[in-house]
């Protein structure tokens, strides 16, 4: 029910305790992994969980395997507080909130704390992702062909740190459902196949993309958009509307369909990474449409990269 306060756990030992009592007991464990800052479209994710389970583990962590060295993850939005009155809020509740320090502290001692920069406190070490002492965190988990194109052109690291980390996670709450969702597409399906790959026991389910009224995504780093850049950012959304609209009405050459959209986003004044429509499991591009696909981009405004897509099925 709304208002329950979840507990909060820090610790990985007390995490799975609860889990193995919590199934002892017959109940099925639902799970949703964050980096925190919730909006409307986390929430989503957790209404979406309740049907599938009726225990709800949130877990909210910025993780540090997943950010290049060029950025900088002390300036990711935090608001630790404002996000369990928004989860003791949601309908149905949620029973748990996993807030480790530090999932990469050596030894696996998670008390020493986190800093996100990754330096040496008191003689020890906080956070070992490639330390330059040589104690680094040296066990990756990698999905080799899905990661490489679309964000993993742009972020080579990012999807070795999103994996790595979903699994130590997965490890640790043992759910039996996990949702994502699917504003970032590619690491939905990403998780999906290491899921299948490494044959966890693990039901992954996407939910749909949450848009503000205007038809913005709803993401933590809109906030760091502009006044300016947050109506120029409604050109990703509008461009994706509309190569949606064109397919559905005959139109199904990708290639003039990418070139339609793109000039849409640059006159808006953002810098397009890429704009892709790929099949939606192989995530490989395609020059006709005639299987399930999905027009995915991501764009620069200003200093902030936001991704979006839409999927398209004519059939």
């Amino acid at each position: 029910m709304a208002g329950k306060d979840p507990i909060i756990m820090r610790e990985k030992d007390e995490m799975r305790n609860w889990t193995r009592s919590m199934r002892a007991q017959g109940h099925t464990i639902g799970f949703v992994p964050t980096m925190g800052y919730l909006h409307q479209g986390h929430l989503s994710l957790i209404k979406e969980a309740h049907k599938h389970a009726d225990r709800i583990v949130v877990s909210i962590y910025v993780n540090p395997g997943q950010f290049s060295p060029n950025e900088d993850l002390s300036t990711y939005p935090c608001d630790f507080q404002g996000d369990c009155q928004k989860l003791k809020a949601v309908p149905g509740g949620v029973d748990v909130v996993f807030n480790p320090d530090n999932l990469y502290a050596a030894y696996g001692n998670s008390s020493l704390g986190s800093e996100r920069n990754g330096e040496m406190r008191e003689g020890r070490l906080v956070s070992c992702v490639e330390n330059k002492w040589g104690m680094g965190h040296e066990t990756w988990v990698r999905v080799e062909n899905l990661e490489k194109g679309l964000c993993g052109k742009s972020r080579p690291v990012f999807f070795r740190g999103v994996v790595t980390v979903v699994t130590k996670l997965f490890n640790i709450v043992d759910p039996d459902v996990a949702v994502f969702g699917k504003k970032d597409y590619q690491q939905w399906k990403i998780i999906e196949r290491m899921v299948r790959d490494l044959d966890f026991g693990i039901k992954v389910i996407g939910s749909e993309i949450v848009r503000e009224q205007d038809g913005l995504a709803m993401s933590s780093r809109n906030v760091k958009l502009s006044p300016d850049n947050r109506q120029r950012a409604l050109s990703i959304s509008r461009a994706l509307s509309r190569a949606k609209f064109d397919a559905e009405n005959g139109q199904l050459n990708c290639h003039e369909l990418i070139n339609a959209a793109i000039p849409k986003i640059r006159e808006a004044g953002g810098r397009v990474d890429y704009a892709e429509i790929v099949e939606q499991e192989s995530l490989e591009p395609v020059e006709t449409i005639n299987k399930p696909v999905v027009f995915c981009v991501a764009a620069w405004f200003g200093d902030v990269r936001l991704v979006d897509n839409m999927e398209i099925d004519i059939n």
